[in-house]
């Protein structure tokens, strides 16, 4: 593996230390060897993708930066990591800050962009820490400002903190919030890539994404391509948390098993307590989940889809069988709703309405009927929104009434859980 390489290692986030490792080659290899047009061209034919979650060929993205633009051009590091489950690109941040800026720098030079942002959620304090004293080393070594080793190319970096919304997470509001205006999502297209921070052409891609570009630039794209699917390529972190006995940060070439991933020893070491599998969110709170009759599958975008979930963010979220699925959905329809910004009508109310007659339900106050009221709401805020939140909280919803619908109906015809009830006759025979 690449990305986790030296993560345990506490000097990774030494410039010294990091140069050692090879650190900064790929910079001085662009800016010496390659053009703006030939980065995009490697990262383009390596087929990275995203990792904040939409999967969007990374190349592709920077070459849509409209050609002989006199407008300046930004380079955006998306670091609002926030989506429930989801840990990793703070420990990249943490652990190994100049992978992050090395590929800012990289990203930047592609797209002709001379001043980049990173932004990063305001809560990660540590984080912030991290990446400043980083900055600091990059601008001392010379590997930022003008004239960077002498290639006439001149680059400099803002870190910019939020304020802690969900949805800054999404480019847009993030490019609003950068602006200093409140983080609401704008309706797309103009794409920021067209008309992004202060409506000039902007690039935002997630740590992650940035923080593998060193190791294309340096190994090449052949050597990426030949890890992970034919459409999936190269690594991926995947967060592992609930119930399972080793939780944490794993990086896998991407079409690893899920399966593997839960039970291996060399990773999540089976379910805790032995309790059988309920359930498995594979991609982030936002996406369906798979029951354990589905989860001997690939980790890749395609055979995630192709069973009805989505790849998201690869933060893997396990449950075990005496979890109540109506008290999990209940606990992310409040995260939802609390995190709606409140631009568009459907999202706003609806996550409130949903939040409503889920808390009733799941204390036993259901009523006939909530669980049709709750598919009807859930279709109605479905495809309706400006940015992705209103999907990302209905989703989750309508697979769990799908999946799990019995549990449902008995706490809304018994007032009472079926799974702690079913739990509690056991435990008492």
């Amino acid at each position: 593996m690449h990305l986790f390489r030296y993560v345990e290692d506490p000097a990774q986030t030494r410039i010294d230390t990091y140069e050692a490792h090879g650190g900064y080659k790929a910079w001085r290899k662009v800016l010496k060897e390659m053009t703006p047009e030939q980065v995009t061209a490697e990262v383009k034919s390596s087929g990275l993708r995203g990792r904040g979650g939409a999967g969007f060929p990374a190349g592709m993205k920077w070459g849509f930066i409209p050609k002989g633009t006199t407008k300046p051009r930004y380079l955006v590091c998306n670091a609002d990591e926030s989506e429930p489950g989801t840990c990793k690109d703070r420990v990249l941040m943490e652990r190994d800050p100049h992978a992050v800026i090395e590929g800012m720098a990289i990203a930047a030079y592609a797209i002709g962009c001379h001043l980049m942002f990173v932004y990063i959620r305001g809560e990660f304090g540590f984080s912030i820490d991290v990446m400043r004293t980083a900055m600091d080393e990059v601008y001392q070594k010379g590997h930022l400002g003008k004239n960077i080793h002498g290639s006439g190319y001149d680059l400099d970096m803002v870190i910019h903190t939020g304020g802690g919304a969900y949805i800054c997470g999404e480019e847009t509001a993030l490019l609003n919030s950068l602006e200093g205006k409140r983080g609401n999502a704008r309706i797309k297209p103009p794409f920021p890539a067209v008309a992004g921070l202060y409506h000039c052409p902007t690039i935002v891609n997630n740590v992650e994404t940035l923080a593998t570009v060193p190791h294309i630039i340096v190994r090449g794209a052949a050597w990426y391509k030949s890890l992970g699917t034919e459409k999936s390529t190269g690594t991926k972190i995947f967060s592992l948390s609930g119930h399972v006995r080793q939780p944490g940060n794993y990086e896998l070439v991407l079409g690893h098993s899920l399966k593997d991933l839960i039970y291996s020893p060399q990773y999540g070491g089976g379910i805790l307590g032995d309790k059988k599998l309920k359930g498995v969110i594979p991609g982030g709170s936002s996406t369906p989940f798979l029951t354990p009759d589905k989860v001997d599958v690939p980790l890749d975008y395609e055979s995630l889809t192709a069973v009805g979930s989505m790849l998201g963010s690869g933060a893997v979220i396990v449950f075990h069988e005496e979890t109540c699925i109506v008290w999990v959905i209940a606990n992310l329809i409040r995260f939802y709703r609390h995190e709606s910004c409140g631009k568009c009508t459907p999202c706003r109310d609806g996550t409130g309405w949903l939040e409503q007659i889920i808390n009733r339900i799941e204390q036993g106050g259901g009523k006939p009927g909530d669980v049709e009221k709750i598919e009807s709401i859930c279709d109605n805020i479905l495809g309706r929104t400006v940015c992705p939140l209103g999907d990302a909280a209905v989703m989750p919803i309508q697979s769990a009434i799908k999946k799990w619908r019995d549990e449902w109906q008995h706490h809304v015809e018994h007032g009472t859980c079926l799974v702690r009830t079913q739990f509690s006759l056991a435990e008492g025979v």
